[in-house]
């Protein structure tokens, strides 16, 4: 090779390696990213630190929570849920702001099931301190035989839920009609498990078999990507319209995405806050059509 070919493969070596780098420290370990939320003891971290496990006995859940606050990004994680009889409990995934009274937050909770019974992933979504917009779908697999990727993609223009890249849930930024939209505080994430009987499964009806505890979920290949508010350059971040997650092709869904989103929503929909009558007589804003 002669001398100035060899000048080009060592330039052009500099320039991947750190990419490599890169790509190599995704998904991060546990310690990378988060902490212990509350309940120390019931959280075990495996498979070297790249995966935890959450449990949930008489005596207490669990719960962990990012180290950083992040303003507008993408996070992930593969969860494998409770198996059998899992009735009562509530492994959740979500953001919050953690401010009280102006709370904005993204929620997915999947709520447990009688042993042969659906599990049901309810999503939420707080903006500027109002909540109340709940949806609820039955998953189409078994949650709890292997680990699924759960997302939530969150720009100016819309949030998005999936599971395993199928969006299951969809909520515009519609402030401009004055609809409250979760764009002006950054938020932590969050995973907790918990005992949520008197809600959680048939509305309650169903309670936590408590002779079946302890109660374990699993948790693997955390991956967040947004701007890091701890950091000096944050507001340039969030301001920044090249960040891959503001691109045309996130601030809407694709063809594909669309068809997969109307595919949950006819097949696998339970509950739907915009079409509940008894709650809301007059639909809330954002359930209008056009919106």
């Amino acid at each position: 090779m002669d001398r100035s070919r060899s000048d080009y493969f060592c330039f052009l070596s500099s320039l991947l390696l750190p990419l490599f780098a890169l790509a190599a420290a995704r998904p991060a370990s546990f310690l990378q990213d988060f902490r212990v939320y509350f309940a120390g003891t019931h959280i075990r971290q495996t498979e070297g630190g790249s995966a935890v496990q959450l449990m949930l006995d008489p005596s207490s859940g669990c719960g962990f929570s990012s180290k950083k606050m992040y303003h507008f990004g993408r996070v992930s994680m593969k969860i494998k849920l409770i198996p059998g009889d899992s009735a009562g409990t509530v492994t959740a995934f979500y953001m919050n702001s953690d401010t009280d009274s102006v709370r904005d937050e993204l929620d997915f909770e999947f709520l447990g099931n009688r042993t042969g019974q659906p599990y049901t992933v309810q999503t939420n979504v707080y903006a500027h301190g109002k909540g109340d917009r709940e949806q609820r779908v039955n998953l189409w697999f078994d949650p709890s035989k292997e680990f699924h990727t759960y997302s939530i993609t969150w720009n100016r223009q819309q949030v998005l839920f999936a599971v395993d890249d199928v969006p299951i849930r969809v909520y515009k930024n519609n402030a401009a009609v004055g609809v409250a939209y979760p764009s002006a505080q950054p938020m932590r994430v969050y995973s907790t498990l918990w005992e949520g009987d008197d809600w959680a499964t048939r509305g309650g009806m169903e309670k936590i078999d408590w002779s079946k505890a302890p109660f374990y979920a699993y948790y693997k290949d955390f991956d967040i990507e947004g701007c890091d508010v701890s950091s000096a350059a944050d507001a340039a971040c969030v301001a920044d319209q090249r960040n891959w997650w503001e691109a045309p092709a996130y601030r809407q869904l694709s063809p594909e995405q669309a068809r997969k989103y109307r595919w949950v929503r006819t097949n696998f929909m339970i509950y739907d806050y915009c079409t509940d009558k008894t709650r809301y007589p007059v639909p809330p804003r954002e359930c209008l059509a056009g919106i």
